[in-house]
């Protein structure tokens, strides 16, 4: 009776990607696509550092100013009231280990105080969940028409392809900065044009942040469609779609049931990345002027409103830019994440831990079976 020699590292997993592949295979068996697409997200470092801080801020902002009818727990609730009394020439509070004097400390104003001392952590926080909301609608609305054009141009194709796709690349021609800008100042101009009554303003204005997200999602679906009908185009060629055909399935059940799914992660991946393109979009207007303006608040127009104060105030203009960085580069880090995890193609070097495990089970398998 023959048996089977021991397994050796530099003969069997050390060959141009046989390591790699010997490693990924014996981890991954057993366990359903979805399931080794989530594993594969949870390894990726920079998607759970992006994930973890967005989270962060998620948490932050919302426990400190509330959400709807449900208060925070900052003090400063009316963020927009001004304080006659500025502490320290409206400097901030917040101490931290390392980049100051004394041990770490919350103060009064962390985030310090603008010149009518209002607390700048109140406007910062609720600038941050304003650019939250946008995001999220945003992507909601690209989805949705992102999604329904490029499936149903790689799925009819020929002139059905022809007229979404034309329309498509109509959309992507236009400057998305200068339709935004005047897409938003339509917004704000017309109740006024049209002298519609004033409660009916108000309702505008105080809608705003879920218009602009609105908009932005009509503007920013182009690249989705484009995306999505290729997949199409590729999947509906595939055998299962051919056996759905046969087996007498509608074109709904097909597009819905059987290549949506496969799609899912091109769909996932280029609509989180969309995300924080919105984010510095939803920035770039309300600093021009054509987004959000006051009395509401976005990290935008706090921008625009102290950038006067840059010299004199600067904690003022480097919170909401901060944040601004903060969120935009974790979506990007998420999407990084999404992205290889969705990929088969990518390969993930493997540690010399796991190899060694992986060698140490490899070779007992190999006895176990030899006796």
């Amino acid at each position: 009776m023959t048996t089977n020699p021991p397994l050796d590292p530099a003969s069997d997993l050390s060959g141009p990607g046989r390591g790699d592949n010997a490693i990924e295979a014996k981890e991954v068996e057993g366990l359903s696509q979805g399931q080794i697409v989530w594993r594969r997200f949870l390894r990726h470092r920079g998607a759970m550092f992006g994930l973890i801080l967005l989270a962060l801020v998620a948490i932050i902002s919302f426990t400190a100013m509330g959400i709807g009818p449900i208060p925070g727990l900052w003090k400063y609730q009316d963020y927009n009231r001004s304080n006659p009394e500025i502490l320290n020439g409206g400097a901030p509070t917040l101490s931290i280990p390392g980049f100051g004097s004394g041990g770490f400390a919350i103060g009064e104003h962390p985030f310090g105080q603008d010149d009518i001392g209002r607390d700048n952590f109140a406007l910062v926080m609720k600038g941050v969940q304003t650019s939250l909301l946008v995001m999220i609608v945003m992507s909601i609305v690209a989805l949705v028409i992102g999604v329904t054009v490029g499936a149903l141009a790689g799925y009819y194709r020929k002139r059905v392809d022809q007229a979404l796709m034309r329309f498509t690349d109509l959309v992507i021609t236009l400057p998305v900065i200068v339709l935004g800008a005047v897409l938003g100042k339509l917004l704000s101009t017309i109740p006024i044009k049209l002298d519609w009554s004033q409660e009916v303003r108000e309702g505008i204005s105080a809608s705003m942040p879920l218009l602009l997200a609105v908009m932005l999602g009509l503007i920013l679906w182009p690249s989705l469609a484009r995306l999505v009908r290729g997949e199409f185009l590729t999947l509906r060629e595939r055998e299962f779609v051919d056996s759905a055909r046969v087996a007498g399935a509608s074109d709904w059940r097909i597009i819905t049931k059987h290549i949506l799914p496969n799609a899912v992660g091109v769909i996932i991946v280029n609509t989180t990345l969309l995300m924080s393109t919105a984010v510095v979009l939803e920035t770039a207007l309300s600093f021009l002027g054509f987004g959000i303006n006051p009395p509401l608040i976005s990290l935008g127009n706090l921008i625009s409103t102290y950038q006067g104060a840059f010299s004199t105030r600067p904690w003022l203009f480097w919170w909401p830019g901060l944040f601004i960085i903060l969120i935009a580069l974790s979506v990007n880090f998420i999407g990084d994440g999404l992205r290889d995890a969705f990929d088969p193609r990518t390969k993930r070097i493997p540690s010399e831990r796991e190899m060694a495990r992986t060698l140490i089970k490899a070779n007992r398998a190999a006895t176990g079976g030899a006796a």
